[in-house]
């Protein structure tokens, strides 16, 4: 008997036992469908995080406070405390907002190579902006900024200007909103939104400019965003006081002498002597979404462990249908042997069986788990994802878990006695 004729009359049994087949197949599919469904989603929401955490490029980073917590009810009543690393941190730099006279300090003394500082305040996340008959939704973040807010942070104007010099000193009530908002307000033509007023808060803002969008999502709301001036927010209260910095360099290269020298700049305008420890943290623009990522790498590895475990689960019930299948054909195969069959050909035709069955089950469990995984790609307004390494990687597992199940029942089919296999009832 050729491969050929094995693989044929393998197929044709697959397709006769119609019931026990489709079990056996939903039962891998389901196991597979789990496995590449959650990594689709995974890999949808990776997507989405590369494109949407990265506030500014590549080459920028942000400088804010460190909170930190205060030791309480120590013997000493001395100006300094020590740290784990011998270093000395001083008690009134604790959990410390930046103040405007330490940022400003920062911006005018940081001069390494035509880097852009930036200087901004987070208002408040929680506004509702209205116009005439029109209302956002209660989620618009207000932002305080000065001249080089747009740039270190990514934004680009669509129609409109920055805020300038006069805007900044006086702190009129005048501001640039995000793309989302121009599009809630202005439905018809947001370009026409530059010099409309509307109310923040109850008070009356002029619009200066409108932003181009940055791609919000449902992770980010990086469009849901107005910025004034530092000195217009003032009037707003904040459960974070804090100022914060943004520093953008000409290119990547520059990014890491660009943070030594930044810190030695922050620490002279937080007056840190040399024993004491930084009590500020600087990020690069990308943290954030490495750290979710690193997030999402530990559930695609949950998930491909929940994967396996219910693939072994497939493989035994596999198995166990398939010494059923032994059992209630044990003449078939008597009959095989008695024409001349090989011991071989019986036991390549049972492990065809299985595999068959397998693949099919990988086949469907893939295909469902793309579609189901997308949702999130819709959700997250990502394009369609197709985690390919782990597609090839379903295949060849739900293959090996073919042969290893079907390799016994294959075995013992072989092994029967073709007489007493004729003889059975």
């Amino acid at each position: 008997m050729t491969l050929q004729d094995s693989f044929v009359l393998a197929w044709r049994t697959v397709k006769g036992n119609k019931l026990r087949t489709s079990i056996t197949v939903a039962i891998i599919a389901f196991g597979i469908m789990a496995l590449i469904g959650i990594i689709t989603a995974i890999s949808a929401m990776n997507q989405s995080l590369k494109e949407n955490f990265s506030f500014m490029g590549a080459n920028a980073f942000t400088i804010r406070y460190k909170e930190m917590n205060a030791r309480m009810g120590g013997p000493s009543n001395d100006e300094f405390s020590k740290t784990k690393k011998g270093q000395k941190e001083k008690k009134s730099n604790l959990d410390k907002p930046f103040k405007l006279e330490e940022s400003v300090y920062f911006k005018e003394n940081y001069s390494f190579n035509r880097a852009q500082v930036s200087v901004y305040r987070r208002a408040s996340g929680n506004n509702e902006i209205v116009y005439k008959n029109l209302k956002t939704n209660p989620q618009i973040g207000m932002w305080g900024a000065d001249e080089n807010y747009l740039a270190v942070n990514g934004y680009q104007l669509s129609v409109g200007r920055n805020l300038n010099a006069v805007d900044i000193q006086s702190g009129r009530n005048v501001c640039m909103i995000g793309s989302s908002v121009g599009t809630k307000l202005f439905p018809r033509n947001p370009e026409k939104s530059v010099d409309k007023i509307i109310l923040v808060q109850g008070k009356p803002y002029r619009i200066i400019g409108l932003l181009k969008s940055k791609g919000s999502s449902a992770m980010l709301r990086q469009d849901d965003i107005i910025v004034t001036s530092l000195k217009n927010v003032r009037q707003y209260q904040n459960s974070n006081p804090s100022y914060q910095l943004g520093v953008a360099v000409n290119n990547v290269i520059e990014l890491e002498p660009a943070i030594d020298e930044a810190m030695l700049q922050m620490r002279k305008a937080r007056k840190l002597i040399p024993t004491e420890s930084d009590n500020f943290i600087i990020d690069k623009s990308d943290k954030f979404a490495q750290l979710f990522i690193g997030f999402l790498a530990g559930i695609s590895g949950a998930a491909g462990a929940i994967g396996m475990i219910t693939l072994i689960g497939a493989a035994i019930g596999l198995m166990n249908i398939m010494l059923v299948a032994v059992n209630e054909r044990t003449r078939e195969v008597g009959l095989i042997k008695a024409l001349g069959g090989k011991r071989k050909d019986v036991r390549r035709q049972f492990l065809f069986e299985s595999i068959i069955i397998s693949l099919l089950g990988a086949i469907f469990g893939i295909l469902l788990g793309v579609l189901v995984g997308n949702v999130f790609s819709i959700v997250l307004s990502t394009g369609f994802v197709i985690p390919w390494f782990w597609v090839i990687t379903g295949i060849v597992i739900c293959s090996g878990v073919g042969l290893v199940a079907g390799i016994y029942p294959a075995m013992k089919a072989a092994s029967l006695n073709p007489i007493n296999a004729l003889r059975y009832e």
